[in-house]
């Protein structure tokens, strides 16, 4: 089998984090947002002889760039307060769980305040019951994100394009939110980190199954980060059921530089497909000087999580579609929880769009 000609980026702090149960619709229910997505991706890498590249700390200022500074220090603490405040003793619940949620029909004539119990300020930030937060969640969506800055790294210093295999994945985490198996967002952060870096306008393409709600919500109201999404109708049922809509085109300077494409439940591989070519269109017509894919795989025909029935070639298909924009290009992981099909997945993508790329 050919050499994958992608550097691909990863960090073993990725695998601190384990996604212990939360609770859906009040049952306990496993995640399947598990350690061993990456370590089958590494896997896949090192069989295709892929240069993997270790990922480098790029501390608090390229996160702080898209993450308010109390959520980070929530997400780094509520752990430890956890488990100080004797939770997993007195409850046996050694993961971080939200309990009430301070709706704004809940605080509407006042305002709120930070509450005294830890159990209950999880609330602030947590939009469901499923991402719980163990020991080394924190250290682990930060890895993530070095992931992608690192991939980041590379394309600035010229490479045509870079992978990173982050974990647990990031769409879904708005500035300030969390929620969706997602803590920190690694797109959002490799976007803004390329603006920062010297790239005058940059377009995100977003894949995954399911629309990445907290990367529109962070440049919703911007016009020099492009964000595309195509993924399943939350009208049909499915997450993120509140938003992912159509009419989410943008906000004040960002009206226009918001696209969503949502799927019926009954689309199939060429509308999939369709839908790529058009939001890679779009992107391009903005004239970006680098991109980033948010790169979910659980569209797949294997994966119960959506309905899509997208196959490998589907995904290679993709590949081929980003690689005709000729833009450096930063991958960054997403969805995809069939462990036993995400290797050959995601390296499909990454072989449809190296087949005919730029050498760097």
């Amino acid at each position: 089998m050919a050499e994958l000609a992608i550097p691909c980026v990863w960090s073993a702090d990725t695998d601190l984090h384990f996604g212990q149960s939360g609770v859906f619709v009040g049952i306990a229910e496993p995640s399947d947002e598990e350690p061993d997505r990456t370590d089958v991706l590494r896997s896949a890498f090192n069989s295709r002889n892929a240069r993997l590249v270790e990922a480098t700390n790029h501390g608090d200022e390229p996160l702080l760039a898209v993450h308010d500074a109390d959520f980070v220090k929530f997400l780094d603490t509520a752990h430890e307060q956890w488990i100080a405040n004797g939770y997993d003793i007195t409850y046996g619940q050694p993961s971080v769980l939200p309990y009430i949620f301070p709706i704004p029909q809940f605080v509407h004539h006042v305002s709120p305040r930070e509450p005294h119990a830890l159990h209950a300020n999880v609330g602030r930030y947590a939009f469901d019951t499923m991402t719980p937060i163990g020991s080394g969640t924190a250290r682990a969506a930060r890895a993530a994100i070095d992931c992608a800055l690192t991939a980041c790294d590379m394309v600035l210093g010229g490479e045509h394009s870079a992978y990173a295999a982050t974990r647990p994945p990031g769409h879904h985490a708005g500035r300030s939110f969390y929620g969706g198996s997602c803590y920190l967002n690694s797109s959002a952060g490799a976007a803004q980190y390329l603006r920062t870096n010297g790239a005058t306008r940059v377009a995100i393409i977003d894949i995954d199954a399911h629309h990445g709600n907290g990367t529109q919500e962070i440049f919703y109201d911007r016009n020099d980060v492009w964000f595309g999404s195509v993924h399943i109708d939350p009208a049909a049922g499915w997450f993120p059921h509140y938003v992912g809509y159509v009419d989410e085109i943008g906000f004040g300077q960002g009206t226009g530089s918001n696209v969503n494409i949502p799927l019926a439940a009954t689309s199939r591989e060429p509308d999939w497909i369709e839908a790529v070519s058009m939001l890679c269109d779009l992107a391009g017509a903005t004239n970006p000087d680098a991109i980033v894919v948010s790169l979910g795989v659980d569209a797949a025909v294997e994966d119960p999580n959506s309905p899509l029935q997208v196959t490998q070639e589907g995904f290679r298909s993709a590949g081929a579609l980003l690689n005709a924009l000729r833009v450096p290009t930063v991958f960054v992981q997403e969805g995809g929880y069939v462990v036993d099909r995400i290797g050959a997945l995601v390296t499909a993508v990454l072989d449809g769009f190296t087949a005919h790329a730029t050498p760097s």
